[in-house]
């Protein structure tokens, strides 16, 4: 009933008509307990989750009472954004402990299905904004609008440099620019990657705004271990290295290749991916060649096709010869997940190599024919094959 309602109506009916009502009544039921709190909320196509948890992990360090929804540490969420009622209810009990803060992890689709209506965002920070989710936003500049959406009324927003937007009250961050740049804090992380380091950055322009004393802010930020699936290292005792991560869109399996690279000494780099069924399509291609491009060995497997699997995997090889890979000398093709992990791991892997697995990250299920969601780990998986 619901795809009924939804090839009928245009979406924008259903958010004003459906969405919106839930997130009033959600307010009213639960008092608009956001106005008692001071609201941080982070959206980006890519590390907002990171960022959401560095800036908890900031807050708590400096003693600070906050809680946080975020895709990986809110136990029973299984979207990034929930439902306004889900929403509400956490704000009202985080008030209700004596929470001064509350740091929200906020998705496109949250902000243009009004999810966060009546949530009073104090800081609103952008990560950063590249290709993903045209399946539901349709134009890179509607998607874009809609992030913006977050900054709509904030006291400060945090934005990386390369993003224009003109207002009051806006500090900005970046490699080499911005407020709050890496030539000037010089950052020591724990975790991998430029891109981290951008986390970090606007993790450190928060603390800015706040008011927190920046030494203090360096050294929890400095301190941030890594997340599950994110850049996750597994040790074995084979001389290879093996990373889990949940790069799912173009800039982020590009980020995450390129950070790999910075482990290889003289071995080969072997990247292993897919795309989801009906979702962004035309990330597929770019997917499969910036694989090609960035890896020496692409293998293509399932990432939740939702009974696509055969479309998707045409789409990916085709960004993937284009970037100069071929089929059956360095790309290859294994349906079946489990199987795609332990060809990397026994068969094409040799010492020296690294080995990312991309897409999955911390999620706990998968989903193959488009009906059900079967369990799933890529950490379980590679422990087992690794055990095997």
């Amino acid at each position: 009933m619901k795809s009924l309602i939804r090839s009928i109506l245009p979406q924008w009916v259903i958010n004003y008509f459906w969405h919106l009502p839930k997130a009033i009544l959600a307010n009213i039921l639960y008092g608009f307990p956001s106005l008692s709190l001071k609201v941080i909320g982070i959206t980006g196509t890519d590390g907002k989750t990171t960022t959401t948890n560095m800036v908890y992990q900031l807050l708590r360090d400096a003693g600070k009472s906050v809680s946080m929804i975020s895709t990986i540490d809110s136990p029973g969420f299984h979207v990034t954004s929930p439902d306004p009622f889900i929403i509400q209810k956490f704000a009202k009990d985080a008030k209700d402990k004596g929470d001064e803060y509350l740091v929200l992890e906020v998705t496109s689709h949250a902000l243009d299905q009004f999810r966060f209506w009546g949530i009073k965002f104090d800081i609103g920070v952008i990560t950063n904004i590249t290709h993903e989710h045209l399946d539901y936003h349709q134009t890179f500049e509607s998607y874009k609008n809609a992030k913006l959406k977050l900054l709509k009324n904030v006291k400060f927003a945090v934005l990386n440099n390369n993003i224009s937007y003109v207002r009051r009250n806006v500090i900005t961050f970046g490699i080499r620019q911005g407020d709050v740049n890496q030539e000037k804090f010089k950052l020591k992380l724990k975790i991998p990657g430029d891109y981290n380091i951008e986390n970090a950055l606007a993790t450190l322009a928060v603390s800015s705004v706040l008011g927190i004393d920046q030494g203090r802010a360096k050294k929890s930020i400095e301190n941030f271990n890594n997340l599950s699936g994110r850049m996750e290292e597994v040790k074995n005792s084979k001389g290879i290295k093996i990373f889990i991560d949940f790069a799912h869109t173009p800039n982020g399996l590009k980020q995450s290749l390129k950070s790999l690279r910075s482990h290889l000494k003289s071995g080969r780099l072997i990247s292993l991916i897919g795309c989801e069924g009906f979702r962004d399509e035309q990330k597929r291609v770019m997917m499969g060649g910036i694989s090609g491009k960035l890896g020496d060995y692409t293998i293509i497997t399932s990432v939740d096709p939702r009974g696509q699997l055969e479309t998707i995997n045409k789409q990916i090889i085709t960004g993937a010869k284009k970037a100069g890979a071929i089929v059956d000398q360095n790309l290859f093709v294994i349906d079946d997940r489990e199987k795609a992990i332990a060809f990397a791991i026994n068969k094409l892997s040799k010492k020296g190599d690294v080995v990312g697995i991309f897409g999955k990250g911390h999620e706990s299920s998968m989903n193959l024919d488009g009906k059900a969601e079967i369990p799933w780990s890529d950490l379980a998986i590679v422990q087992k094959i690794l055990n095997g």
